[in-house]
């Protein structure tokens, strides 16, 4: 039954979401039907996501997974089809210093509270934290072999960072409108508060087109930290990494594919498609696709948050997570506010 009740909302929210996108590019009419490309929201896929894994638990496990990660790594990509080398450049270098002070800050706050308040083991502190810092579930699984992580630490710390995106999707978008943020202002601070990219762009989609645009380029261009921060890693645990066995990824092999062809897809749109019409069109229709994507993918990804994810997290690296993630958030609210926003 459950599995049937699971095939009936992708089916569901995929008809929805392509509908919209018709209406959306091509102008299509859909008459008295027009709500049905209209009701779909990222919060709403999320919340159905979720609700179905608390109700019936895991469903077709392997293919949600696949999906809640691969369709939006493809749909990132067609995002970049949607921007210039210009507008990127801008948008990652607006928000370059703030990125670099939050990242090892992060880092270092992280594991204070989780090794000296929390008792929490240090390599799940750890991972939390480079979770944090840079973009959730990549960043832990790009330190977690840098750090020889057990796998039940790599677990955890990706519940953790799971449970905490999936609430940033609900609550920073009234946040923002609380304080009348700017487009720009919403997106750099969802880059740089919220986890995965995944959320950061549903979030962002959630304030606005530019809001999006801002958000998803800011956190790929913190997502490049992931290299510099596995690299030196293991400098600071090496007296903990003496004498065990493995060997760290080189740099190169450690920056997600995606982000490559992120960066692939925004140059062929700076240099080919954005020079004639029939490209602009192109790339507009990729560009509007992929919105409806992502917000698919969060259904996914709301639907692989099960009791069992939940339990086998643990109250104490869950404290840590809310903890640093509250001060991040608060901090970076703060300084756009007062700093940027003034």
């Amino acid at each position: 039954m459950k599995k049937v009740i699971y095939i009936v909302i992708v089916v569901v929210l995929a008809v929805s979401l392509l509908a919209e996108f018709a209406v959306n590019q091509f102008g299509l009419d859909l008459g008295s039907f027009a709500w049905v490309s209209s009701w779909v929201a990222s919060p709403y896929a999320l919340l159905l996501g979720i609700l179905f894994a608390l109700i019936f638990g895991a469903t077709y496990e392997k293919f949600t997974k696949l999906m809640s990660k691969k369709m939006l790594q493809y749909s990132v990509v067609g995002l970049g089809l949607g921007m210039t080398l210009e507008s990127a450049i801008a948008s990652g270098a607006d928000g370059m210093l703030i990125t670099i002070v939050s990242v090892f800050g992060t880092l270092a706050l992280g594991t204070f509270i989780g090794r000296k308040l929390l008792g929490v083991d240090w390599q799940t502190s750890y991972l939390i934290s480079s979770g944090t810092a840079i973009c959730g579930g990549s960043a832990i699984a790009a330190v977690g072999p840098a750090i020889r992580a057990k796998a039940e630490s790599m677990s955890v710390a990706l519940g953790v960072v799971f449970i905490l995106n999936a609430i940033a999707l609900f609550v920073f978008p009234p946040i923002g409108h609380l304080f009348d943020m700017t487009q720009e202002g919403f997106g750099t601070w969802a880059a740089i508060a919220i986890h995965d990219t995944s959320s950061v762009v549903g979030a962002g989609g959630a304030y606005g087109d530019e809001a999006q645009t801002v958000a998803t380029t800011v956190k790929l261009t913190r997502a490049l930290w992931i290299v510099v921060v596995a690299v030196i890693t293991p400098f600071f645990f090496r007296n903990k990494l003496r004498g065990d066995e493995g060997q760290q990824k080189p740099w190169y092999k450690v920056i997600p594919t995606f982000i490559i062809w992120f960066v692939v897809a925004i140059l062929l749109n700076t240099f080919v498609l954005s020079k004639f019409e029939v490209g602009q069109q192109i790339s507009g229709a990729v560009c509007s696709l992929s919105k409806s994507l992502i917000t698919l993918s969060l259904f996914f990804i709301g639907a692989g948050l099960t009791r069992k994810t939940l339990k086998a997290v643990g109250i104490r690296p869950l404290i840590q997570g809310v903890l640093l993630w509250l001060v991040i958030s608060a901090a970076s609210l703060s300084y756009i506010l007062l700093m940027i926003e003034k």
